[in-house]
């Protein structure tokens, strides 16, 4: 059974896109949800371009210098959402998603995948770095 959006979920995405979503609660959790909301509906390059596009929008809209964008933190969590949703059987919203994988949680499993000074480089911030430690998995792309 695919994994599925809630009506919760088209919600966030349309206030999140909208750049009324507020600022302080567009954590990890908000990250991933987002995430997950585009790649139920997308490929995973596709996906990884309308988060990518929706958070500097986010940004501009919000008045946030885009230096604080991170490509490579983007696009990783990108990846790894999909590996954890081609994991999965079923999940009927996003936050049922997140809530059966826990471990994603974690913001700090990046750091199994990357060295400190690739992931904050300003070459990573800018564009897609490889992982130099341990790549991310990568299938139904």
């Amino acid at each position: 059974m695919p994994n599925l959006l809630s009506s919760e979920d088209r919600a966030f995405q349309s206030v999140f896109e909208s750049g009324q979503f507020p600022i302080q609660d567009f954590n990890h959790r908000a990250h991933l949800r987002l995430a997950y909301v585009y790649l139920t509906e997308q490929v995973t390059e596709a996906a990884y371009m309308s988060m990518r596009d929706a958070i500097h929008d986010f940004l501009k809209c919000n008045g946030i210098d885009l230096t604080k964008y991170h490509d490579t933190i983007t696009r990783a969590w990108i990846l790894a959402v999909r590996h954890f949703m081609d994991k999965s059987s079923h999940s009927d919203s996003a936050n049922s998603f997140i809530d059966q994988h826990p471990e994603m949680l974690d913001s700090k499993i990046m750091m199994s995948h990357y060295s400190a000074e690739v992931l904050f480089s300003d070459k990573a911030r800018a564009e897609f770095v490889e992982p130099d430690l341990d790549p991310i998995p990568r299938y139904g792309e």
